[in-house]
């Protein structure tokens, strides 16, 4: 077996809330994630959608075992408006989902 093929898939997604405050970002993680292949050729999009019942926009990552999806959400908040996070999996064989949210206005200043 080779161990380059390890990788997973993640999902990415923006809240519908998150999109409606600033909608270029959309556009924004399509050209970020794109970039993001150049630099690491085993980082794939497999696909991006959105999600109708939730009003949110998903990228399905395929992501090597290697690699951490959180130093990918930290080159990201240098990109995009001020975000935050939040990673969910709702079983151990399921995939992550890091969701990228609006702020909590309760805990700023």
């Amino acid at each position: 077996m080779d161990q380059q093929d390890n990788s997973t898939v993640a999902e990415l997604r923006l809240s519908y809330r998150y999109i409606k405050a600033h909608p270029w970002v959309v556009t924004a993680m399509n050209g970020f994630l794109s970039a993001y292949f150049m630099e690491q050729p085993s980082f794939r999009v497999q696909r991006h959608f959105d999600d109708l019942e939730s009003g949110m926009h998903v990228w399905l990552c395929e992501v090597p075992a290697t690699m951490k999806m959180e130093r990918l959400l930290r080159r990201l908040k240098a990109d995009i408006p001020v975000f935050q996070q939040t990673v969910t999996s709702l079983a151990p064989s399921a995939r992550p989902q890091y969701l990228i949210d609006c702020p909590d206005p309760t805990t700023q200043e």
